[in-house]
């Protein structure tokens, strides 16, 4: 007897490799990945897809099994962030509580605001409500988690604790820590969003495609992360998988921006164009405006103007948002020295407030818009005129699925 229970907790039932250890490791951590970003993320808390019921259901319990995390939690708290996104209402804003807090204690600003009842309330809608939500999930979530250790303890003896430890820590680390942390301290940016979202790396695989921040905060209702020719969404590879089983429906994926030709003046459907990809705009604005002018000043200025710091010039792509009042004060003297780089930042500014003015009227935006190109060409700077001539032919191309 005694050699049964010692050769049970030496082994488990199972008496795995350690190969068929880390398979199964790889294999429930991914799981829980792919029931957070795919279940969780584009389709509850954004819509971007719908499931089959079965397929739902599935990622629900396995979300409440392996992590004990609720659906209408996860989802509260995220669409919140998106709305509050780098306040101080913001749940995990690394702006806010600092990097090293929200990479290493994610899960413990979760918990905060997982108990905040108006965020649930407000944020929760739409959320499953039925009797097992209700009874189970909802009521006893750290159920999941002792039953998923009970099982590891099965399969794999006094490994199961080991293999039950390390899944507890890699997805709170991963998803609560790296893609709200570094998510929003570091990486590359596609788009100047209104937020500091970073795509982490151009392929995203390790965590579910969650890798491309930076892009799902530009589209957040898009269920395709991947919008370069370049990225790869795992993520988005799975849906197609599912869609082509018959147990996936996408519903809304970010439309690709197109040109016209020979458009004379911005009309309704550029203005149309403008306002979905108005990050993509201004990220468009900087590249191809403000950092030849940048060279232009640097190369007539000489060796002054080379002294600009990496973080002011940065900042010049979103009007030095982020930046603390110092700086801020810094870059407008900086800017001022300048005319070249003056008249393409103070045309920057007229155009963001243009497209900030979503809610005053399409005929009266539509005339500010004309009103600009107009006199963007008339500076004489050839690359605010190309813009200009470029943005009036702007158009949303049907959206690649890809």
């Amino acid at each position: 007897m005694f050699d049964f229970v010692l050769n049970f907790l030496i082994h488990g039932a199972t008496h795995a490799s350690w190969v068929a250890k880390l398979v199964y490791f790889f294999i429930v951590t991914q799981l829980t990945i792919f029931s957070v970003t795919l279940y969780l993320h584009r389709s509850q808390a954004h819509r971007g897809v719908d499931f089959h019921p079965a397929l739902a259901h599935f990622f629900r319990f396995w979300s409440w099994l392996s992590t004990g995390m609720v659906t209408k939690e996860w989802v509260a708290i995220h669409r919140k962030h998106h709305a509050k996104c780098e306040t101080e209402e913001d749940p995990h804003s690394p702006k806010i509580y600092g990097i090293n807090t929200v990479l290493l204690k994610g899960v413990d600003l979760y918990r905060v605001a997982s108990h905040d009842k108006a965020t649930m309330d407000k944020y929760g809608i739409g959320t499953p409500s039925d009797w097992i939500e209700r009874k189970l999930y909802g009521s006893h979530e750290y159920w999941g988690p002792t039953l998923m250790f009970i099982i590891n303890i099965a399969l794999f003896g006094i490994w199961g604790v080991v293999i039950s430890a390390m899944q507890m820590i890699w997805i709170p680390f991963w998803a609560a820590g790296v893609v709200n942390g570094l998510g929003h301290w570091w990486g590359y940016r596609n788009f100047e969003t209104a937020d500091m979202a970073t795509n982490l790396t151009p392929w995203g695989f390790f965590i579910g495609g969650e890798e491309l921040h930076n892009n799902h905060h530009a589209f957040p209702s898009s269920a395709k992360f991947a919008l370069r020719k370049f990225e790869f969404d795992i993520g988005w590879a799975a849906i197609r998988g599912f869609e082509k089983l018959g147990l996936a429906k996408v519903l809304r994926v970010a439309p690709a921006l197109d040109v016209r030709p020979n458009v004379s003046l911005p009309d309704a459907e550029t203005l149309k164009a403008l306002l979905t990809h108005r990050f993509q705009v201004m990220t468009d604005y900087f590249r191809g405006v403000i950092a030849p002018a940048l060279s232009d000043e640097a190369a007539n200025a000489g060796a002054r103007l080379k002294n600009l710091p990496r973080a002011l010039r940065k900042a010049l792509a979103n009007g030095g948002r982020w930046l603390d009042e110092r700086s801020r004060e810094r870059l407008q003297n900086e800017v001022k020295q300048r005319p070249l780089l003056a008249t393409v930042c103070e045309f920057r500014t007229r155009l963001a407030g243009v497209l900030e003015r979503g809610n005053s009227g399409t005929e009266a935006m539509l005339a500010s818009l004309q009103e600009w190109c107009r006199e963007a060409e008339a500076t004489g700077i050839r690359t605010l005129a190309e813009f200009a001539a470029r943005l009036r032919g702007y158009s949303l191309a049907p959206a690649s699925h890809a």
